[in-house]
C-alpha cells in the first residue's frame, strides 16, 4: 500500500501538464471552427432585411438575434443560417420590429439643419431619405433621427423623397406624413415658392392626399429709395408681371424730374389684389419730398422723408391712403426739410427758369386740370417761391396753334391759375402772383411738329 502512494505521488504531477496541453490543443481548434462559422452565417444573411443583427456561436450551436420587418423575412434568416455548413443547432432569438400605429414620419428645417424625425419601414429607407434631405440642401445639416418601425403605407418612400425634393423651397416648416395624410407648415422661402410646393405636391403616389396645407408665403415687398445726392431714383422688389413692371417704371419716369431710374424689380407671383393701383399714387407722394423711401409690403404702404414744406406734409400725411384700394393700410414718416436760406430777386429767377428747363407742367389734355404727374414739380415751385418772399411772380400760360384763338387764349390763362392756385394753397400769400394767358401768340419753335406744339405747350415763370 505504501508502494501504490508513493507510485502515485510520482505519477500526478505528469498528468497536469497532459490536462494543460489537452485543454490548449481543444481551445485552439474550437475557437477558429467558431470564427469560421460566424463569418459564414454572417455571410448567409446578405441581403437580408434585418435590424440590430447578432450572432453568437459556442460550438456548432449559433444563436441569432435580429429584428425582422415581417414574418417571411424572420423565417427566411433563420433558414439561411441554419443551412450553413457545420451548423448543428440554430437558437432563434429573432422578433419582429415594432409596427408604428399611425405610422408618422416628419423632415423639419429651421435655420441651421433640417430634422428627420418619425418612423422608416427599412434600413435602406431611411438611408435613401437621409440622402435626398443631404441632395435637396447642398451644405446645410442633416440630423436623422428616424427610427425603424413596420406599418408604413404603400408608396412611403416615393412620398417622402417628393416632400424632401421640395424642402429647399421652406425658409422654416415642417413636412409630415401620418399614414396616407401629408401636411405641411411654416414659411416659405421665395415668393411663389408656396405656389410651387403646392403644384409639385399633386404628383404624390395614389393613396396620399394633402390633410392640411398652412405654408405662408413670404411679404410681397415692392421698395422706392429716391436719393437726391446721387440723382437716382432706385426700385426694387416685386412686381406682379411684365405689364405692371412697365407702367410703374414709365409712371415713375413722368413723375420724377432729372433722376437717374435705376430698375431692380423682378416679376413674381404672390401680389396682393390691387396693387398697380396703390403703387402709382404712392410714387405721386414719394415725387413731392426731397428724399426719402417707399415701401410697400402685402397690403401696407410705408412713405418715410421730407417733404419741402409744411403744407405738402400735412396734405401727404392727410390725403395719400384716401387713393388706395380698399383693405390697404398707410403710414407715413413725413417731416419737413429745413428752410434752405432767401435768395434776391435774380437768383430766384434763375432757379425758376432751370427746373422748368428740366421738366413741364401738365395738364389734362384740352383742359385746365393739373395732371398728378406733376406734383412733385410744382412742390418744387412752391419750395423756390418761398425762397423769395419778397417777389412778386407773373405765371404765364401758353399753348400751340391748334385750335381756335380764343379758345387757346382761354386755356392758357385757366391753366395759369390753375398754377397759381396750387401756390397759394401751399401756403403762398395770393397777392404775389398774378395769371396771365398768351394762347399761342409766343411760341418758342415753329408749331410744325408734335415735338414743337409739346414745347410751346407751357408755362412760364417771370420774377418782377
Amino acid at each position: 500500500m505504501d508502494g501504490f502512494f508513493k507510485w502515485s505521488s510520482k505519477w500526478w504531477p505528469g498528468v497536469i501538464p497532459l490536462i494543460v496541453l489537452w485543454a490548449f490543443a481543444a481551445w485552439t481548434s474550437t475557437a477558429p471552427l467558431e470564427a469560421d462559422l460566424a463569418d459564414r452565417s454572417a455571410a448567409a444573411l446578405h441581403g437580408a432585411v434585418l435590424d440590430k443583427t447578432t450572432i453568437a456561436v459556442a460550438g456548432r450551436d449559433v444563436t441569432l438575434g435580429a429584428e425582422a420587418f415581417s414574418e417571411a423575412a424572420r423565417s427566411a434568416a433563420v433558414g439561411a443560417v441554419d443551412a450553413v455548413p457545420g451548423v448543428r443547432l440554430v437558437n432563434d432569438e429573432t422578433r419582429l420590429a415594432a409596427e408604428a400605429r399611425p405610422f408618422v414620419w416628419s423632415a423639419e428645417r429651421d435655420v441651421v439643419r433640417v430634422t428627420l424625425a418619425g418612423s422608416a419601414p427599412l434600413p435602406a429607407s431611411k438611408a435613401k431619405l437621409a440622402e435626398a434631405a443631404r441632395g435637396a440642401l447642398g451644405g446645410v445639416e442633416v440630423s436623422d433621427q428616424m427610427k425603424l418601425a413596420r406599418g408604413a403605407p404603400a408608396h412611403f418612400d416615393e412620398a417622402a423623397v417628393l416632400l424632401l425634393g421640395q424642402i429647399a423651397k421652406l425658409k422654416d416648416g415642417k413636412f409630415t406624413i401620418s399614414d396616407s395624410s401629408v401636411s405641411l407648415s411654416g414659411m416659405a422661402r421665395e415668393l411663389g415658392d408656396r405656389e410651387a410646393i403646392a403644384a409639385a405636391l399633386k404628383k404624390l403616389p395614389e393613396g396620399f392626399k394633402i390633410a392640411a396645407n398652412d405654408l405662408k408665403a413670404p411679404p410681397y415687398v415692392f421698395q422706392v429709395n429716391k436719393d437726391p445726392v446721387a440723382s437716382t431714383l432706385t426700385l426694387s422688389g416685386n412686381v406682379p408681371d411684365e405689364a405692371v413692371h412697365a407702367a410703374i417704371t414709365a409712371a415713375a419716369a413722368r413723375k420724377f424730374l432729372s433722376e437717374k431710374v435705376v430698375d431692380n424689380l423682378k416679376a413674381s407671383i404672390g401680389a396682393p389684389g390691387g396693387f398697380a393701383a396703390a403703387v402709382v399714387p404712392a410714387l405721386g407722394a414719394l415725387s413731392r419730398l426731397s428724399t426719402g423711401t417707399l415701401v410697400v409690403s402685402d397690403r401696407e404702404v410705408r412713405l418715410s422723408g421730407d417733404a419741402l414744406y409744411d403744407a405738402a406734409a400735412l396734405q401727404i400725411r392727410s390725403g395719400l391712403g384716401k387713393e388706395f384700394p380698399q383693405n390697404w393700410q398707410f403710414k407715413a414718416d413725413v417731416s419737413v426739410k429745413p428752410a434752405v436760406a432767401p435768395v434776391d430777386a435774380t437768383v430766384c429767377q434763375q432757379l425758376f427758369s432751370e427746373l422748368l428747363g428740366k421738366a413741364s407742367i401738365r395738364f389734362e389734355a384740352g383742359k385746365a386740370d393739373l395732371d398728378p404727374d406733376s406734383t412733385g414739380l410744382l412742390d418744387r415751385l412752391v419750395e423756390i417761391a418761398l425762397r423769395c418772399p419778397a417777389s412778386n411772380i407773373e405765371v404765364a400760360g401758353h399753348t400751340d396753334t391748334d385750335g381756335d384763338d380764343e379758345i387757346n387764349q382761354a386755356l392758357s390763362e385757366k391753366r395759369a391759375q390753375a398754377v397759381v392756385d396750387y401756390l397759394v394753397k401751399a401756403g403762398l400769400p395770393a397777392v404775389r402772383f398774378t395769371a396771365t394767358g398768351f394762347g399761342a401768340t409766343q411760341p418758342l419753335v415753329p408749331n410744325d411738329s408734335e415735338e414743337g406744339k409739346a414745347q410751346n405747350r407751357r408755362i412760364e415763370f417771370k420774377v418782377m
